[in-house]
């Protein structure tokens, strides 16, 4: 495991620094499309015989680095943690009815409208998978992935109102789409006792895992923050909100608790509180120590993402399926974030825009892949890991690299609207 991940950190550093000598795009596109580029070259010089067992090796050694524990129980936690830091949480509480809104009722409508628009596409391309599994794929891949979000809002420059809507529903959405996806993975027999597939089920995951790490995040945030506040020692602090989010995460998970929702709420109450308890100086300290932690382990996970693609199992229907899965995941994100836009777009003031910059910015990533390699064996999981690969490519590829104009025209918009009042 030592050697993969010493393999994975030389790798990724050299493809950043080839990506900031030469191409210039933004580091982690530019990562994840030169190490599946790499996989995939891999893939096809082998089935010709030409990498002399070079495949099954990088193959072998891949797979002692799990990417789920990687994601879910190792970086997630720092990476949410650090993204909420870095928000506006009095703007964030200010808009709390629409975040909410839409990371409940956007996951649940998309989550449906996955579900069948998958099923149909798997019959469609001769891949006979039951119901059941093709609505547990559509709750794996409703949320969208706070890591590739925020990472896209950064470099982006959204309108803030519109990057606060974005950033809050990505940060909370993942909590409601694991509660969807552990309910009805029980159904599919996924579930491994965690959960049951009834109502009174649903609802005891949901206050046990989302409103249960909800609090016990406001806690640890709110403990660190009056630690870091009696204090005036920028590496002491540093070291207490590392201790926070790793030690945090772990208990959450030890008391059955969402830690991702833990440590977004954990983040936010620092955030909130981080001019009363930080100096000056020592703020720039600790902030400018979890944007850079931020920069790199973004960098490690989107590197991942493209060179695990050797480990995909892959077949021509699959492949398909995936691309046509693009177009249905576009008009299900779509239709789940229209509906309820009618409900907040007169009270919270979005403009036309906000709809498109939703949808076409709703990035997937590390989550999606991270629950889909994490489905047990079973004659359906190789079908919705490929298809899972084919959208996270994409979305981070070319919605990633084109929601530039689409946000100049938002904000264009929004500027004249401001304009006209």
């Amino acid at each position: 495991m030592l050697t993969a991940f010493a393999v994975l950190l030389c790798l990724s550093a050299l493809l950043a620094w080839a990506n900031e000598r030469w191409v210039k795009l933004p580091s982690t596109v530019a990562v994840t499309l030169a190490g599946a580029g790499s996989s995939i070259v891999l893939i096809l010089l082998d089935t010709q015989g030409w990498t002399f067992g070079v495949k099954q090796q990088a193959a072998e050694l891949w797979r002692t680095l799990d990417f789920t524990a990687f994601v879910l129980n190792g970086i997630l936690s720092l990476l949410l943690f650090a993204g909420a830091m870095s928000l506006d949480a009095q703007l964030m509480v200010r808009l709390k009815a629409g975040i909410l809104t839409f990371a409940g009722a956007s996951t649940a409508i998309s989550t449906v409208l996955i579900g069948f628009g998958s099923w149909g596409v798997f019959h469609l391309v001769g891949i006979d998978i039951p119901f059941i599994w093709a609505l547990l794929f559509g709750a794996l891949l409703s949320p969208t992935d706070p890591v590739a979000v925020l990472d896209m809002l950064k470099r982006a420059k959204v309108p803030k109102k519109i990057e606060t809507l974005i950033a809050g529903e990505s940060l909370f959405n993942d909590g409601v789409g694991v509660v969807f996806f552990l309910v009805i993975g029980a159904a599919a027999g996924v579930g491994g006792g965690h959960a049951d597939a009834s109502l009174s089920g649903a609802l005891l995951v949901f206050v046990q895992e989302a409103l249960g790490g909800i609090v016990f995040g406001a806690v640890v945030g709110w403990v660190t923050y009056l630690l870091c506040r009696s204090i005036e020692a920028a590496s002491v602090e540093i070291l207490l909100t590392l201790a926070a989010v790793i030690g945090g995460y772990v208990l959450a998970a030890g008391l059955g608790l969402s830690g991702p929702l833990a440590m977004v709420v954990a983040g936010l109450v620092m955030s909130s509180g981080k001019e009363r308890a930080f100096s000056v100086e020592t703020r720039e300290h600790v902030e400018g120590f979890w944007e850079t932690l931020d920069e790199v382990l973004n960098i490690l996970l989107f590197a991942f993402i493209g060179l695990d693609v050797l480990l995909t199992p892959t077949g021509v229907n699959e492949i398909v399926a995936g691309l046509l899965m693009i177009a249905v995941a576009l008009a299900a994100r779509f239709v789940s974030v229209a509906l309820p836009m009618t409900l907040v777009r007169n009270r919270d003031g979005y403009g036309p825009w906000t709809v498109r910059v939703l949808t076409w910015g709703g990035l997937r990533g590390g989550i999606a892949i991270s629950l889909a390699l994490g489905l047990p064996p079973s004659p359906y999981r190789s079908t919705l890991v490929t298809a899972t690969y084919v959208v996270v490519l994409f979305t981070i590829a070319v919605q990633g690299l084109t929601v530039m104009p689409l946000v100049r025209r938002a904000a264009e918009a929004e500027e004249m609207s401001t304009e006209t009042r």
